[in-house]
């Protein structure tokens, strides 16, 4: 019992586990219970899917601002600790929602080149939250270790972040070809694959066509599956460094990302087919990671080291990146409106 009681990352052990238990569980009332059957899911189901995590999010937002313990070395000031970490989770979470959002343009084409059906996608997008789950919980220990050890580190993140936006800016590395993918042809060349999908399942017998007998097969719907893995992984190279920016708080990071996928996922199916009609939302997702490393500089060398300019706290950057990204979101449908 002990074991419980140690801390990890600034927080008890049984808090992350309370946290991943209530998380299976969501999960396991998805799809075990009300997708328990293969069906397209509407528009309406998907909104409603949204706003039950969107609700539970906030409401752990509220658990946050006055009921948890916040490690006082993970914040620049000893006061108000709960007020700090409760703006950090919904900037936290507001800001790996906006840099997830461009995620399902990439969802949405990886569907389109394997064809597959619309009442196997959210199985799919389900089996893809457990591996989200799993590598963002190694990329925040990893970021976590190396941000709170080597202070500097954010400096390279602010950097990043910088060329990131301008990169999204410009328009440069944004196609995905996945016909040429290197880890499609890797995972062709090492596994028997199907090309037909057979019912929701990932894996199928076939006869071996020189000996006869039973093997397993992939079948199309497991190569979305890790194509979809891989695009996560790809976007959290860019998500877990922008969050560092706005907390160093291990705990708020990883709630925070969670409560954000979640909702990417059942927001799918209620944007997929309005996708382009969100057409400038990039260019506020690349201001957004610009703004997230020039605060960086700002905060710790400008201001901390340096001393020539005031602090800016946290909640400036939640208003300025509702700001953008609302901005952006609102003039996208003002552009794309119909006549």
């Amino acid at each position: 019992m002990d074991v419980l009681f140690a801390s990890y990352a600034g927080q008890p052990i049984w808090l992350w586990l309370s946290f991943l238990t209530f998380i299976g569980f969501l999960l396991w009332l998805d799809l075990g219970l009300l997708n328990r059957k293969d069906a397209v899911v509407s528009p309406t189901k998907s909104a409603l899917m949204w706003a039950s995590f969107a609700s539970l999010a906030v409401l752990f937002g509220l658990y946050v601002g006055f009921v948890y313990e916040p490690d006082p070395r993970y914040y620049s000031s000893p006061d108000n600790l709960n007020q700090q970490a409760m703006i950090q989770y919904f900037t936290g979470y507001l800001l790996e929602t906006a840099l997830a959002f461009d995620n399902i343009f990439v969802i949405s084409l990886i569907f389109t080149y394997f064809a597959v059906p619309r009442e196997y996608q959210h199985r799919v997008l389900f089996w893809g939250i457990i591996g989200a789950i799993f590598f963002r919980a190694v990329f925040i220990s990893l970021g976590a270790t190396v941000v709170n050890s080597w202070t500097w580190v954010l400096y390279i993140f602010a950097a990043f972040l910088i060329w990131t936006g301008w990169k999204m800016l410009s328009g440069h590395g944004q196609e995905m070809k996945l016909e040429d993918n290197k880890l499609l042809a890797f995972v062709r060349r090492r596994m028997r694959v199907t090309d037909q999908i057979d019912n929701h399942n990932f894996f199928v017998k076939r006869p071996d066509p020189a000996t006869g007998k039973l093997v397993l097969y992939a079948t199309p719907l497991f190569l979305a599956l890790i194509m979809v893995e891989a695009a996560d992984i790809v976007f959290a190279v860019d998500s877990v460094p922008a969050i560092f920016a706005v907390t160093r708080d291990p705990f708020i990071v990883y709630t925070s990302n969670i409560f954000a996928i979640l909702g990417l996922r059942s927001m799918y199916f209620m944007l997929a087919a309005a996708v382009e009609r969100f057409k400038y939302l990039k260019y506020g997702l690349s201001l957004v990671l610009v703004l997230i490393g020039v605060k960086i500089i700002w905060n710790f060398g400008l201001s901390k080291e340096l001393g020539w300019v005031p602090y800016l706290e946290p909640h400036w950057a939640l208003m300025m990146t509702i700001g953008l990204i609302g901005g952006a979101m609102l003039y996208s449908l003002y552009r794309t409106r119909r006549p």
